[in-house]
């Protein structure tokens, strides 16, 4: 499945979704709907906060798994929550 874009590529606005399709039933629902606050990342703090899931939220298992220092981890991951803190949530 290809990634979801999060911005415009012709000038670079946030995107929104208008309509969801059934995979199994083709029922379409339309409507306006923003992306959910993870897709609004960027790829790179997207790909972060997988990692850091799957790492199950240990910073020091994600700078050992990154090969970074605890505090790059540490100040990584305060830059994503001030950027998701800076987004309104409708």
């Amino acid at each position: 499945m290809k990634k979801t874009p999060s911005s415009c590529p012709a000038c670079g606005s946030e995107l929104a979704v208008t309509e969801l399709t059934c995979l199994s039933c083709q029922t379409v629902v339309s409507g306006h709907y923003r992306l959910p606050p993870l897709l609004r990342l960027d790829p790179d703090a997207q790909a972060f906060v997988h990692d850091f899931v799957l790492a199950s939220g240990s910073l020091k298992a994600m700078a050992t798994r990154l090969g970074v220092s605890y505090p790059t981890v540490r100040n990584r991951l305060d830059e994503i929550i001030a950027t998701m803190s800076e987004e309104p949530e409708s």
